[in-house]
């Protein structure tokens, strides 16, 4: 990771650390950050600015200054899969992505912490 990008993963884990959602924190040491324009080019992708995958953020395009709260949504649900691996991930076939618990605690989460 640059240093722009881990200063981001810092400061979201700040906000997130803010929260009492898990026993532990947000562990970010082995986590990564791709940036992967193609990916997103796919059918299911499309509709997504972010995606988490265990340990990993993928990317639509490169940070910008105002993309805070997307690195912040996207850490929240590495948070929610290192403390649920598989419900977490399995939720999405059951409940979908509207409606989905884990979406509206990401949702919630980045809304407590923002500031202003």
């Amino acid at each position: 990771m640059d240093r722009e990008t881990r200063e981001a993963v810092a400061r979201a884990r700040r906000r997130l650390d803010r929260l009492d959602l898990y026993p532990r924190p947000v562990g970010t040491r082995y986590l990564r950050v791709l940036v992967v324009p193609w990916l997103f080019r796919l059918p299911w992708f499309r509709r997504f600015d972010g995606y988490s995958a265990h340990g990993t953020i993928l990317l639509r395009r490169p940070l910008g200054p105002y993309d805070d709260d997307l690195l912040t949504h996207e850490l929240c649900h590495v948070w929610q899969m290192q403390h649920q691996p598989l419900a977490m991930p399995l939720s999405y076939l059951v409940r979908g992505y509207a409606t989905n618990p884990y979406e509206e605690e990401a949702r919630r989460a980045v809304e407590l912490t923002r500031r202003g």
